[in-house]
């Protein structure tokens, strides 16, 4: 048997911070080597020359240059045909 009486249940601290997703430069965008490029959920955006993929999808480059978009083509699992922006540093 209890010794206590039963608490009230609470909201507090379950609430995660925001996470700062997005484009974080843009094209045409002079960049050093491990600027971050874009922070991202999935593959929204496609790595392209001179740009890695760390393990929480963030594209990051790996060389100075230009930030390049471009629009592709590319074909999923089933056969569909869906556009993705890819993004290079030139």
């Amino acid at each position: 048997m209890a010794h206590t009486k039963a608490g009230a249940t609470t909201k507090l601290g379950r609430d995660s911070g925001p996470k700062y997703l997005g484009v974080k430069k843009y094209d045409g965008e002079r960049v050093k080597t491990g600027n971050i490029l874009v922070r991202q959920r999935g593959l929204r955006y496609i790595h392209g020359v001179n740009v890695r993929r760390g393990n929480d999808d963030t594209l990051y480059a790996v060389k100075d240059g230009t930030v390049k978009f471009t629009s592709v083509r590319k074909k999923r699992f089933d056969g569909n045909i869906r556009h993705a922006k890819k993004i290079s540093v030139v």
